[in-house]
């Protein structure tokens, strides 16, 4: 017996599947072994009468066992059924069809595609079988594929929605616009009333259509630097409706093009005040920063761009304070917890560090305000280090425990203390003088000082009439 042959012997002592169906053994074999995992042979009765299988797969399930039972027996319950119009079918000699049947196996269920066909001897049924368990576990990942496709697009829908709402919907102008042509891709509402009727679209336009003549150079240079990815601020324009505007622009990429998002606002609206207190504060002598909650930089005024040597403002935007104010892990932590507590700060001793990495010591005065996109910190800057330096500011030593304890932060620690040990002199000479009723000599003996030496210090601190007690 050849190899195939031998693959394809029911059980080991008994006949052949050639044997039963009168087939020369060759060709039998590989027609069946061809035709599918397994080959059953169905006596009139019902009952396997021989089994062939093709696939290592099936055999392990243990298919040889059901040699000499009802074929429909080993199928479960629900596939039975299916069994008997089989049966039926090939003994009627109709067309046969394919049918998938369940078989109850160790391992749980084996799916089995079934074609039967009369076997032609004494009412013999030859069925062949195909294994369906790896094409169920396909079509289960097809089905879970089709499922997470269908959650991703009904996901996207409704982004889409909640965008194209809020797109609609919004009180500001927005517009966008090819980088590549220049014209409009899509405009809201309010943009379209800008640029002169609401009911009537601008899409399809050329940017430039909207703008009036004489600012046209400005916003197209404007599209141009940022669609070459650089920072700019926004620019005023004038649209050729007659509606002056401030514009800001977005690059961003879509589908291998690349886009700006235009914010077009009506400066027109804007209260006088607010615009003129926008201008003041930009011309101010002393250096003035807004941040977020985050003491991120979200505004500045030309000062603070001149105390920290930044000649472009742009490159500010976003930047932690902390790059640029206070010292490193100290400063404004304590600056943002006060302003928590209190709402307010004043005269607060820090550092300014510029560009360069150069520092100066200032004083900060900070209030906080809430906003409708969080908590902001407005921050006043006031440069310090020329009123410490000059002579006439340090003739005069602090008053009290509590002025020394103001100088923290301002002065090094060495000058506190030196500070500290005049002040307590200062003190100890003015209880003496109160002591004796301004008797210089008794207030050197109390004092443990010469005559010499107490007038020394009475000269230095600027106490009593020296010139009267000369003469």
């Amino acid at each position: 017996m050849d190899a195939p042959i031998a693959q394809l012997a029911a059980v080991e002592g008994g006949p052949t599947l050639a044997t039963l169906i009168g087939m020369p053994a060759g060709i039998a074999a590989r027609a069946i072994a061809a035709a599918g995992d397994i080959a059953l042979v169905v006596d009139c009765d019902g009952v396997i009468a021989d089994i062939a299988v093709g696939s290592k797969e099936v055999a392990a399930e243990g298919v040889e066992d059901w040699l000499g039972e009802p074929w429909i027996d080993t199928a479960c319950s629900d596939s039975r059924n299916k069994i008997a119009e089989m049966l039926t079918g090939a003994a009627e000699g109709a067309p046969p069809r394919w049918r998938v049947v369940n078989h109850q196996v160790v391992g749980g269920e084996l799916p089995i595609r079934y074609i039967a066909v009369p076997g032609g001897n004494d009412g013999q049924i030859i069925v062949i079988g195909r294994d369906m368990r790896q094409a169920a576990a396909m079509q289960q990942r097809l089905i879970r594929a089709q499922q997470a496709m269908e959650r991703d697009s009904m996901s996207l829908r409704q982004t889409e929605a909640r965008y194209r709402l809020l797109f609609e919907t919004s009180a500001d102008a927005i517009i966008v616009v090819d980088t590549a042509s220049r014209r409009i891709v899509e405009a809201n509402p309010v943009a379209s009333g800008l640029a002169g009727d609401a009911a009537i679209s601008i899409e399809g336009q050329p940017f430039s259509a909207i703008v009036d003549a004489s600012d046209r150079e400005a916003a197209l240079a404007m599209i141009g630097a940022v669609a070459a990815a650089e920072q700019v601020q926004p620019v005023r324009i004038r649209l050729a409706s007659g509606i002056a505007c401030q514009m800001a622009a977005t690059l961003f990429r879509q589908d291998r093009g690349t886009y700006l998002l235009l914010r077009l606002t009506d400066v027109g609206t804007a209260p006088v005040v607010a615009r003129t207190l926008a201008e003041v504060l930009d011309r101010i002598p002393d250096p003035f920063v807004l941040t977020d909650a985050d003491l991120n930089i979200l505004a500045k005024n030309s000062s603070f761009l001149e105390l920290i040597h930044q000649p472009r403002a742009g490159n500010l935007s976003g930047q932690p304070l902390g790059r640029y104010v206070g010292r490193p892990g100290i400063d404004l932590g304590l600056l943002a917890a006060q302003l928590r507590d209190h709402g307010a700060v004043r005269n607060f001793a820090t550092i300014v560090r510029d560009v360069r990495g150069n520092e100066d010591e200032v004083e900060i005065s900070a209030v906080s305000a809430p906003d409708a996109d969080g908590l902001r910190y407005a921050f006043s800057i006031r440069p310090v280090a020329r009123r410490l330096a000059d002579p006439a500011a340090g003739t005069t030593l602090p008053r009290s425990v509590e002025q020394l304890t103001e100088l923290v932060g301002r002065v090094s620690l060495k000058e506190i203390v030196r500070e500290s040990t005049d002040l307590i002199e200062r003190l100890c000479i003015e209880a003496a003088l109160a002591y004796t009723s301004d008797n210089r000599a008794s207030a050197a003996e109390i004092l443990g000082l010469s005559r010499q030496s107490l007038y020394s210090k009475l000269h230095r601190h600027g106490l009593g009439n020296l010139a009267a007690d000369h003469e």
